[in-house]
């Protein structure tokens, strides 16, 4: 379990701060990416294993930036995550918007969205690993929106429970496919299709979607696009960019669905239906 202690018993202070707050202003360009991986590993190696409570772009959060690429990308510069895909989901967001983050990781999508969507929207953060959805958790509680739950499994390709596998160093590389790294760990969790999650949480409409599952974005959407009605399919999806892993062509199915890819970045895709 992570430590359980209020929100603030881990503030940044002194140098540690000095160092953060300097990375998060520096511009997105080769070199200064570079020093702010120098400082990030300075800070790192200060805090022997700490976590940080932080204040970012209006969400709270306590960070673990240890085993959790995106953990550390979210402290140090959130500034260059995904920047171009939040902009634009950003601006769709109306009243009453709804949201799925399928790997939610700790939550930074499904906050973001939250704190711009105000009381009417509704948000659904899915994470499978244990450890991290109780981070996901941790942080969900420390905001005030009221309009977030978090749902601990699996989304695949029929509901049941599947092995996931992890990657130790780096915990948001969790797949029902193996993962790249030679010290893959494995566990079983409940699963659940992306239809039966959406019929179970009473959905009659969804505004967004974010899929970041490690190459396994085509098991999720091929048997919902099968069985769903028209009337469930998303209006945005962003969907890590999985080509070389994918065993069907996804952008082609999500065309034929009336989609149209409106942003390719380094990470994504994101696809808009009419």
């Amino acid at each position: 379990m992570n430590d359980p202690r209020p929100y603030g018993a881990y503030a940044p202070s002194g140098l540690v701060d000095l160092a953060i707050t300097g990375t998060r202003r520096l511009p997105q360009r080769w070199a200064t990416r570079r020093i702010a991986l120098m400082l990030r590993r300075l800070v790192l190696q200060s805090l022997k294993g700490a976590p940080l409570d932080i204040e970012t772009f209006g969400v709270r959060m306590r960070l673990h930036p240890y085993n959790n690429v995106c953990e550390k990308r979210i402290l140090f510069t959130p500034q260059y995550f995904d920047p171009v895909e939040l902009e634009l989901l950003g601006s769709r967001i109306t009243e009453g918007f709804t949201f799925v983050d399928i790997g939610s990781n700790v939550g930074w999508y499904a906050l973001f969205v939250a704190a711009r969507a105000g009381a009417s929207g509704r948000i659904l953060a899915v994470e499978p690993q244990p450890e991290i959805f109780d981070r996901l958790a941790y942080n969900i509680r420390q905001n005030p929106f009221g309009t977030v739950k978090g749902v601990a499994c699996a989304v695949a390709d029929k509901t049941g429970e599947l092995t996931l596998f992890l990657d130790p160093n780096n915990r948001g590389e969790s797949s029902v496919k193996i993962v790249s790294s030679s010290q893959t760990d494995a566990i079983r969790v409940p699963a659940i299709t992306l239809l039966d999650l959406l019929d179970q949480e009473g959905f009659t409409h969804v505004d967004a979607v974010k899929l970041d599952v490690e190459g396994a974005e085509d098991l999720i959407l091929d048997p919902f696009f099968r069985d769903a009605p028209a009337s469930l399919y998303p209006s945005l999806f962003i969907i890590e960019d999985g080509r070389d892993r994918w065993q069907i062509d996804l952008p082609q199915l999500l065309e034929g669905k009336g989609y149209r890819l409106i942003l390719q970045t380094r990470m994504n895709l994101v696809f808009e239906r009419g």
